[in-house]
């Protein structure tokens, strides 16, 4: 007997292993990013780099100014303008203190309890933005002018009197106080507080709330256990956009303020317009980003949250 071995039928040869293709775009990412990186360093790394030179230069104006190193400008700047810095801190840090006080309540009832109308009170929120932050400031002047209805209110309520013992007014008079500025700089810069705040409580389940209701919490519980913990988020971002511009501003403290009540913003517009001191100037501005930095810093390790919204 013999057996005869052929191909089966319709038997095709075996096709090669596909080739790898090549992954396409993948320098796209880094094309989308070159213009806000080019951005960065043309209208912020470059001008950084400019004025950390200007701060170690020295001569005048007329003369011309040379880099010599002179970092004595960082601490003479510090030695003479540091009340300006501390009560810079001190204005900014009570804004926002208040800012929290006043917009946490608001951008609760924002996120939970304002229905419809919540549109509606979130344009009334950003509204002070439609118009020039200067008229704004100048809008507060005339508010807090003497003789004016605000003024005549809190006379009659006596609490002038505790806020001149306190050393935050002076007299019957509220504006060239320190009140004045503090007021300026909270109404400001609040949208920058509730709007951070609405975004992170809006983001809160409110299944959690039924949770917590199911367990027998109280309404207050219920929000020092759940709401305040979910908002951190939103309570240290609002505080960082109000604090960080507010130490900086010199605006409310030149129209509403007075000699007394200048901070290192007003310190810094002058040794760069009217006195023309650049490196003094520039120096401070730096020292000035230094104590933020630090400031800032310190307080988001201390907040336990580094999800900001």
């Amino acid at each position: 007997m013999t057996t005869t071995l052929t191909k089966p039928p319709g038997a095709a040869p075996a096709a090669p292993p596909p080739r790898p293709r090549k992954p396409r775009g993948r320098f796209t990412p880094y094309w989308l990013l070159l213009p806000g990186i080019l951005w960065l360093l043309v209208f912020f790394a470059l001008p950084m780099v400019y004025q950390a030179s200007t701060s170690v230069q020295t001569g005048s104006l007329e003369d011309g100014f040379q880099v010599t190193w002179h970092f004595a400008t960082y601490w003479e700047a510090l030695a003479e303008y540091w009340p300006q810095f501390l009560r810079s801190v001190l204005y900014a840090g009570a804004a926002t203190v208040l800012c929290l006080a006043l917009g946490y309540p608001l951008a609760y009832l924002i996120a939970f309890r304002a229905g419809r109308w919540r549109g509606v009170v979130l344009i009334l929120v950003i509204a002070p933005f439609f118009t020039s932050f200067l008229i704004r400031t100048l809008a507060w002047k005339t508010i807090l002018s003497d003789g004016g209805p605000v003024v005549s209110v809190l006379n009659s309520l006596h609490v002038l009197d505790v806020t001149s013992w306190l050393g935050l007014t002076q007299g019957d008079r509220l504006l060239a106080t320190p009140l004045a500025v503090i007021c300026g700089l909270t109404y400001n810069f609040l949208p920058f507080m509730i709007l951070p705040l609405y975004t992170s409580l809006e983001r809160i389940d409110g299944r959690l709330h039924e949770a917590a209701g199911d367990l027998y919490a109280n309404p207050f519980t219920t929000f020092r256990k759940v709401t305040f913990p979910l908002s951190m988020p939103g309570v240290v971002s609002g505080t960082l956009l109000t604090f960080i511009p507010a130490s900086g501003d010199y605006v409310n403290a030149d129209l509403l303020g007075s000699t007394d009540t200048r901070m290192i913003g007003n310190v810094i517009q002058t040794q760069f317009l009217r006195i023309l001191d650049y490196p003094t100037a520039a120096a401070l501005s730096f020292i000035l980003m230094a104590a933020i930095l630090f400031i800032v810093t310190f307080y988001i390790r201390k907040s336990g949250t580094e999800d900001l919204v």
